[in-house]
C-alpha cells in the first residue's frame, strides 16, 4: 500500500521521523523533481536519516541512490515540521515528518532512475508539476521566493 498525506491529527502513537530533502539546480536554473514510485507524485531527492549519519551525508547518499548525481551541500533552506502536509499514514503506522531541506550543486554523476523512482526530471522554478507531493510544496514555494532558513 502507498503512503497517504494528509490533515491527520497527530496522536500519542504518531511516530516522528527525521530526514532530508535536496533542491538541485543544474546549470539552467531549474529544479530537479523525482516522480516517485511509492505515490507517482513528484517530490524532491531525499529521505530518512539514519542512526550516526550526519544531515549533510545523508543528503548525500539519498541524491546519489536515488538520481545517479553526486552533489555537494551548498546552503540550508529550511527546517519543516508543521503538520499540515507533513502526516503521513503507512499500513502499519502514522508518521509526522520532520524534513531539513538543503541546496546542493551537482559535482558529477549522471540521471538515472532508482527503483523509488518513475521519472527524474528537471523544471523551471515558475513550471513545476501539479501532482507535488504535500510535504515538498512549501520548501519548492520558500526556495521559488527566495527565502532562506526557513522553520515551518
Amino acid at each position: 500500500m502507498h503512503p497517504i498525506y494528509t490533515s491527520h491529527i497527530a496522536s500519542e502513537n504518531t511516530l516522528v521521523r527525521a530526514g532530508v530533502g535536496v533542491i538541485i539546480e543544474d546549470s539552467q536554473r531549474r529544479i530537479l523533481l523525482e516522480k516517485r514510485s511509492d505515490c507517482g507524485l513528484w517530490g524532491l531527492p531525499g529521505g530518512r536519516i539514519e542512526p550516526g549519519e550526519a544531515i549533510a551525508q545523508t543528503a548525500i547518499r539519498e541524491v546519489q541512490e536515488e538520481t545517479g548525481l553526486t552533489v555537494k551541500i551548498t546552503q540550508l533552506l529550511g527546517v519543516y515540521s508543521g503538520p499540515q502536509d507533513r502526516i503521513v499514514t503507512y499500513p502499519d503506522n502514522v508518521v509526522q515528518l520532520v524534513d531539513i531541506i538543503l541546496l546542493a550543486a551537482i559535482v558529477s554523476g549522471s540521471l538515472a532512475c532508482s527503483e523509488e523512482s518513475e521519472a527524474l526530471e528537471f523544471f523551471q522554478p515558475n513550471q513545476l508539476p501539479m501532482e507535488i507531493v504535500p510535504p515538498a510544496r512549501k520548501p519548492l514555494e520558500d526556495f521559488a521566493n527566495g527565502l532562506v532558513g526557513a522553520i515551518a
